[in-house]
């Protein structure tokens, strides 16, 4: 059996999970967040990498760098970069073109600001978590898993 390969890049101020609008985001920190996903792609055997940057070029640097990469995975939340990064789009439709994307975002952008319902990534990935809060990333690792 091989082992999928998980790339997991969070964006902007997801380091401050469990300090930030609790709220929104809960209270689960960002390492309590790693260690729950190491455990569980163990259990379901998937090998997961983790990348976290506040800076947008950081991102797209680390994107077009996996994107050397053949029938990968990556769950990717992108914060903010969501609604407003064209650049990070770009990455991602290079990355899409080879490997597979699912897309999560802890609280539900559709309920929030308006300008949080643009979603400039959303037509890359295969699936998308909105709205599940940390366990979203769970989810993710569940469908990468089923398919």
């Amino acid at each position: 059996m091989t082992i999928k390969k998980i790339f997991i890049v969070n964006g902007p101020n997801l380091n401050f999970l469990g300090i930030r609008e609790l709220e929104k985001y809960g209270s689960t920190t960002y390492s309590e967040l790693i260690q729950t996903i190491e455990r569980k792609a163990s259990s379901l055997n998937l090998e997961v990498e983790f990348f976290q940057s506040n800076n947008e070029g950081e991102v797209v640097d680390y994107i077009q760098m996996i994107s050397q990469f053949n029938d990968v995975w990556l769950i990717f939340n992108p914060g903010a970069f969501t609604h407003t990064s064209v650049s990070i789009r770009d990455a991602i439709s290079i990355f899409s073109q080879n490997n597979k994307i699912v897309e999560v975002h802890i609280s539900d952008i559709n309920k929030r600001e308006d300008f949080r319902k643009i979603n400039l990534i959303k037509e890359f990935s295969k699936h998308s978590i909105i709205g599940q809060g940390v366990d979203g990333y769970l989810k993710a690792l569940e469908y990468i898993d089923g398919e």
